[in-house]
Order: C-alpha cells, then sequence, then structure tokens
C-alpha cells in the first residue's frame, strides 16, 4: 500500500494504491494555508498502513536530497506556503520513504510508466492551467541537475498585437505570464471556459505555446509531447499549436505526425497522482531492495 500526494496550488489530490498505478482510495482537500492543508493530509493517511508517500508538488521546490532545503516548497507566491518543509511535516506523522518531486515530474512519471508515452524512454509533460510547468523524462529518468526544470517561465517572443503586459509576479510576460490560465482571463476580461468559441483567444494561445514547444523540441528531442491542465482541455488550441509549430520549425526537424506527436494525457487527469505513486513506489525501492 501507498500513498500518493499531487498537491497543486487550488487543491491536493491524495490517494492510496499500489505500484501497478491501481487507486484504491482518494481525497480532495482544498489548498488553503499548510496549517488547515496538512493535518487533513495526515489524518487520510492515517487510516491506512502505508509503506511509502509520493508527493508531486507545486513549485519551485528543492529536490536536491543533499541540500539544507531538500523537501521544501521554496519560492513559491501561493501565501503560506513559500520555505514550507513539507517532507519534514510529513516524516513527522509517518516513518516511511518519502519520494519527493515537482507536480509535472509526477505527471511525467505517470504518462511514461502507464499513459500515452508507455514504452518510451523519453517523453515531455506540460501543464497549461493556473500555471505552466514541465517535467521531461530523458533516458528513462527524470530530468534533473541544479534543480529542477522550471520551462513555464522561459521568454517567447510577444505577438505583435498583444498588449497584454503579462501575469507572473516574477518575469511579466514569460510564457506563463502571457499562457497560462489567469493571463487568459486576465487579457480577455473572462475564463478561458466562456471563451471557447473566440477564435482569436486560442490562436494566440497556440502562437505562444508553439514556441515553447519549438525551444523544447530543439533541446530535449522528447519522443511524445504530451499536454494537460485545465486550458488544454480547449482542443482548438492543439489545432493552432501545431500550424504554428510547423511554420516556426519550417522543416529544420523531422517531426512524426503532430496528431501522433503532441497529444493528451493517457492518463487524463490521473497522471499526476499515478505519478506521485510511482515516486512512492522508487522511495521504497531505493530504502527497502537496493
Amino acid at each position: 500500500m501507498l500513498g500518493a500526494i499531487e498537491a497543486g496550488g487550488t487543491k491536493f489530490v491524495c490517494a492510496v494504491g499500489d505500484e501497478k498505478g491501481t487507486i484504491i482510495d482518494r481525497i480532495q482537500i482544498p489548498t488553503t494555508v499548510p496549517e488547515e492543508t496538512i493535518p487533513k493530509v495526515i489524518e487520510f493517511f492515517k487510516q491506512y498502513s502505508i509503506k511509502a508517500i509520493g508527493v508531486g508538488s507545486f513549485g519551485p521546490i528543492d529536490v536536491i536530497k543533499e541540500s539544507p532545503a531538500y523537501g521544501f516548497i521554496t519560492s513559491t507566491p501561493k501565501p503560506g506556503w513559500r520555505d514550507f518543509p513539507f517532507v519534514n511535516k510529513l516524516q513527522e506523522a509517518f516513518s516511511v520513504p518519502i519520494g519527493f518531486n515537482t507536480d509535472v515530474n509526477a505527471a511525467a512519471l505517470g504518462e511514461a510508466k502507464f499513459g500515452a508515452a508507455k514504452g518510451l524512454d523519453s517523453c515531455l509533460y506540460i501543464t497549461v492551467g493556473t500555471g505552466i510547468g514541465a517535467g521531461a523524462i530523458v533516458q528513462g529518468k527524470l530530468l534533473q541537475g541544479l534543480s529542477h526544470p522550471e520551462m513555464g517561465h522561459i521568454l517567447v517572443r510577444r505577438h505583435p498585437n498583444d498588449e497584454y503586459q503579462g501575469k507572473c509576479p516574477y518575469h511579466h510576460d514569460c510564457l506563463e505570464g502571457l499562457a497560462a490560465g489567469p493571463a487568459i482571463e486576465a487579457r480577455w476580461g473572462t475564463k478561458g471556459d466562456q471563451l471557447v468559441d473566440r477564435l482569436e483567444v486560442w490562436d494566440l494561445e497556440g502562437y505562444y505555446l508553439a514556441q515553447a514547444l519549438m525551444q523544447f523540441i530543439l533541446i530535449l528531442s522528447p519522443k511524445k509531447i504530451i499536454l494537460g491542465g485545465g486550458v488544454m482541455k480547449q482542443q482548438q488550441v492543439f489545432t493552432s499549436l501545431n500550424r504554428y509549430l510547423k511554420e516556426f520549425l519550417n522543416e529544420y526537424v523531422s517531426l512524426p505526425e503532430l496528431t501522433d506527436y503532441i497529444v493528451s494525457p493517457g492518463l487524463g487527469d490521473n497522471a499526476g497522482i499515478t505519478g506521485a505513486l510511482m515516486l512512492a513506489y522508487q522511495a521504497f525501492q531505493e530504502e527497502f531492495i537496493h
């Protein structure tokens, strides 16, 4: 029995399941402040005899085990969560191994194991929702170096007709600042799900996302790109994105058929929580098997 936490800026999804990705029970908890949210998380897991916990968290987080701040949520703008010792709080409540990574890295792991990238040793998972983040599997392993990737904050060229200043509190008009859900709402005056028939909204979204994907393809050369998150439930974004990507790449790189290469998550909304189960299983193996 494994525990899994998908810690998002809006909600925590907690589940218990097994190493095959089977979810036995789950609960959803609003993300308020740690003093309210974490006790509810602990209460849920106390019902079960779990052997390890995997956490896929919103970031930025410290994933370097040698770092004094390992297991912390670090420079997040989310009120109350900056410099929060996430792993320490769980270790105080449970004497089990804990796997800790970003929510998007967890989702990439879930999709590589059981979803749209099953059988491949490389993929890129991007979520476009409240924020924009990406996780990557390279040669069968999660991409990590100095820290975890923060691909949502790359700079993109502004569309000539877009005068919106950008929503990111750090960079204003980075990819997240121009193309995440809150940027769509701020630019157009209403939420994306109320703008379904406004073609110009999704054309602009595709323009920015295609620039990002071009850079990721040229740098990482993933074998599959998976786009999740609330914004990507507007399927018309894929049409615009694919058209612009072809234009920007200009046949410089040979790609598979884009409708097969750039896809929605095979696990749907369960990519992150399934990946968190895999983080738990990896932590269990490292502690007790290797």
